[in-house]
């Protein structure tokens, strides 16, 4: 998979998935542009980093830009709302989120 569209790929997805800390704690994995755009328009707020992460997943989709790029400043967006997972999933315990928390 390149993370650009390909015939038989609906979406473009991550060569990498990025995990963010949603809810009380838990880790989600989001594995393509569909998954981050829809996380990120969910988001409450307004923030220029979620402006940006919103403008890149729908350049994604519309294949103005490859799913690494978003990926990429939607990792920013992420990082800088401190919900990004820093640790491997397997060190996660639910509920708990440890301090400046993301797999890159």
């Amino acid at each position: 998979m390149t993370g650009r569209k390909e015939e038989n790929d609906a979406f473009p997805t991550f060569r990498k998935p990025v995990r963010v800390w949603v809810g009380l704690g838990f880790p989600r994995q989001l594995n393509s542009v569909v998954d981050a755009y829809q996380f990120v328009i969910d988001w409450c707020g307004n923030s220029p980093e979620q402006k940006a992460a919103i403008r890149a997943c729908k350049a994604a989709l519309a294949g103005e830009i490859d799913a690494e790029t978003a990926r990429g400043i939607f990792v920013q967006f992420a990082r800088r709302k401190d919900i990004l997972v820093e640790q491997s999933p397997r060190n996660c315990v639910a509920g708990f989120r440890p301090s400046g928390a993301a797999i890159l």
